[in-house]
Formats: C-alpha cells, sequence, structure tokens
C-alpha cells in the first residue's frame, strides 16, 4: 500500500502533456471513420443516388449505437474498461478496412446488394462508436477535465482532417477518371491506418504513462473495478487490496446519478437534437443549387468542423466556459432559433449567410459539449465518475439519434423525397 500512494502529488503532474495529446488522438480514432463516411458521401450520392446515403446511412448507425451504450451504461461497473476500448478500436479498424474491400469486390458499382452490405458495416461502426466513445468518456471522466476536454477535441479533429483532406482529395482527383471514387478509397485507407494506431497508443502506451496511473490508482481506492485490467497493463498488480474496504466501495447508484444530473443529460441530448436535425442531411440535400455547385456541401461541411473544434477549445479560457447549470440551459435552448434561420436562409439567403449560420451551429455544438462533461463528473468519486460519463454518452447519442430521424421532416413538400 505505502509503494502505490508513494509519491502522488508529483506522479499527478507528470505525463500530462503526452497524455493529453494520446487523449486527442484517440478521440480522433473514435470518430474517423465515420466522420470519412459522412465526408465522402459525395461518392455515395454517386454510387447510390436514390437511395439518401447521408440520412439513412446515419440512421442505419445510431440505433446500434444507442443501443449498445445503454446495454454497457447498465453493466458499466462490472465491465474491463481496457477490453471494451480495445474491442472499440479494433472494430473500427476492421470495418473500415471491409469499406475498401467492398468497394474493390463491387467495383465501384451501385444496387441494392452493394448498398446493404454498406449498411452493415455503417452498423458495426454504430457498435464501435458507443463501446469506445462510452468506454473512454467514462474512464477519462475519473481523470482531470483536461484529459476529458482532449478526447472531445479530439472528436471535432476527425472532422476538420476529414473535411481537409476531403476538399484536397477532391480538387486533386477532379479531373481524372474515377476521381471521386479515389479519393474516397484514399480517404479510407488513411482512417483504417489511425484506427490502427489508437489500437497501439491504446494498448501500449496510454495505461503506462504516470499521470493515467495515478488516476486509476486513485479510482481503485475508491471502489473502481472496472481499471484493475489497465492497472495490470502498467505493471502494477494486486489492486484487489485497494477495494477491500467496504466503506470505500460504496457509491451512489445509476439511477441516483442520473436525477442529480438530469439536466446536464436533457441539455446533451437537445445540444445534439438540435445539430442533427441540420447536419448533414440538410447540407447535401435542402440548400439548393448554388455558384459552389457540388463543393457547396463540402465546404459548409467544412465549416461546421473546424467551428466545432474551435469551440472545443474556447472553454480553456475561464471567462468563456459555462458552469452556471441555468446558463447552460438558456445557452442550449437558444441555440434552437438556428433551425427557422436555417430554414429562411437556404430559402431566400445567400452562400455567405448559409457559411455563418453554420459556423455558429458548430461553434456553439463544440462549447456547451466540453462545458457539460467536464463540469458535470466534478465532486464524485471514481466510480461515479465513470458511471456518469457512460450515462451522459447515452443522451449524447440519443440526441444524435433523434435528430437524424427529424432531419427527415426537411424532406415534406420535396417532389423527388422519395
Amino acid at each position: 500500500m505505502g509503494e502505490i500512494h508513494e509519491n502522488q502529488a508529483p506522479e499527478r503532474l507528470q505525463g500530462k502533456n503526452q497524455a493529453m495529446v494520446v487523449c486527442c488522438i484517440l478521440g480522433i480514432g473514435s470518430l474517423v471513420s465515420w466522420n470519412s463516411m459522412l465526408t465522402i458521401t459525395d461518392y455515395y450520392y454517386h454510387v447510390f443516388p436514390d437511395y439518401h446515403p447521408s440520412r439513412v446511412l446515419t440512421l442505419v448507425y445510431q440505433p446500434f449505437a444507442l443501443g449498445t451504450i445503454v446495454i454497457f451504461a447498465y453493466h458499466e461497473s462490472k465491465i474491463n474498461t481496457r477490453k471494451r476500448n480495445l474491442i472499440g478500436y479494433i472494430l473500427f479498424t476492421v470495418s473500415t478496412f471491409l469499406l475498401i474491400v467492398l468497394d474493390l469486390a463491387t467495383k465501384g458499382r451501385g444496387g441494392v446488394g452493394p448498398y446493404i452490405g454498406l449498411c452493415a458495416v455503417v452498423a458495426s461502426f454504430g457498435l464501435a462508436d458507443a463501446t469506445v466513445q462510452g468506454g473512454m468518456i467514462g474512464d477519462l471522466s475519473l481523470m482531470c477535465p483536461e484529459l476529458v476536454q482532449s478526447f472531445i477535441v479530439g472528436l471535432a479533429v476527425a472532422g476538420a482532417l476529414t473535411s481537409a483532406l476531403r476538399l484536397i482529395t477532391k480538387a486533386a482527383f477532379e479531373k481524372s477518371n474515377d476521381g471521386l471514387r479515389k479519393g474516397a478509397m484514399i480517404f479510407l485507407a488513411i482512417s483504417t491506418f489511425i484506427e490502427l494506431l489508437c489500437v497501439m497508443l491504446y494498448a501500449y502506451v496510454f495505461p503506462k504513462l504516470p499521470i493515467v496511473k495515478y488516476y486509476r490508482r486513485k479510482a481503485a481506492s475508491e471502489g473502481s473495478k472496472t481499471v484493475s485490467a489497465d492497472l495490470a497493463a502498467a505493471g502494477i498488480q494486486n489492486t484487489s487490496e485497494l477495494t477491500d474496504d467496504d466503506s470505500k466501495n460504496q457509491r451512489l447508484g445509476n439511477k441516483e446519478l442520473l436525477l442529480q444530473n438530469i439536466d446536464y443529460a436533457v441539455n446533451l441530448f437537445l445540444i445534439y437534437v438540435c445539430t442533427l436535425s441540420i447536419f448533414p442531411g440538410f447540407l447535401y440535400e435542402n440548400t439548393g443549387q448554388h455558384g459552389l455547385g457540388d463543393w457547396y456541401a463540402l465546404v459548409l461541411i467544412a465549416m461546421y468542423n473546424c467551428w466545432d473544434l474551435v469551440g472545443r477549445y474556447t472553454p480553456l479560457m475561464k471567462w468563456l466556459k459555462i458552469e452556471n447549470r441555468k446558463l447552460i440551459t438558456v445557452a442550449v435552448l437558444s441555440r434552437y432559433l438556428l433551425i427557422p434561420a436555417f430554414y429562411f436562409t437556404a430559402k431566400y439567403g445567400d452562400q455567405g449567410y448559409m457559411i455563418m449560420l453554420i459556423s455558429v451551429l458548430g461553434l456553439t455544438n463544440g462549447h456547451l459539449t466540453v462545458c457539460i462533461l467536464t463540469t458535470a463528473p466534478k465532486g464524485y468519486k471514481g466510480p461515479e465518475q465513470n458511471a456518469l460519463g457512460n450515462l451522459l454518452v447515452i443522451f449524447l447519442l440519443g440526441g444524435i439519434f433523434a435528430g437524424v430521424a427529424l432531419d427527415w421532416l426537411w424532406l415534406i413538400g420535396k417532389k423527388d423525397a422519395f
């Protein structure tokens, strides 16, 4: 016991910068495959023009993600977090590679069969997303807020990175034969490499960082059993003796945690309902014809991703970070004014106003997400923070699912809706 807690104060600060970089890369890996799918949707619209890829694929993805995270959150205290996250990243790696195999096997042809295969791979993305995102946010919630924020920033970096790569590949292959397909394959190959890198980082680098070992030992001393495999991977054995004291094993149940943080959970849900009711389906199918032609949707998505990334860094400025629960609620509800703004801008406005609106949508999405996920776990013990992180991800994914479903309402009145 004495060796385990020796030099805790200085160790708490050791490796923090390295941990933040690794967390950011792991955040990229938890979303880069799905963002690649969204960003190459122009290719899938070319291959499957009658099947509404941006809307259908998102609708396929979300039920699997939501169902999986609900199951994991219910059994959170008994799940080996290390195995959970490794399985998630491996599933991402394999599924992304399968997209390349599927396209090569069908030679880029459309039809119902290849589309069903595409939907099956997207469903596996949903499983992987819930496995990784809930596991990572739950795990990082019991550490310092900077690590949670770095992971969340990584989610936005994935979007910005894929948008930048998509614009580059589109410009590079625009005049070549089969240019869309070549760009899409390069995209998926890069995503596969990033996912494989995340597997290596999480398996061999992350658990051995001093700051990570410190917080995991602290969580184990507070009764957490989810970190034992990670501690063993870091070379710390016999952690069971840390949890023998029943008084330390007492923790709030999921229901109590949820009731105490219901405003955070509902606000997170509402943030993503608003965002996903607009992004990406509305941008691909409801903005009409413009001077930018088929570049228009890609530019809008790139602007959203860039400002979402900026928004995830703005809470670092203390005077901008919102920690007051009522102010968070007011800010979240105010975003719903963007929905009529997008409608009237698409109908009467020009490209400049649309780019401004999508920038505001991305900035507020990133900023409010970080404010909630870094503020909510404060004041709880390690096992409670892990559980709360999983519960909040349920509402985040639930909001995405509801937003994707509501996104179909934009098709009402369109002659070519179905």
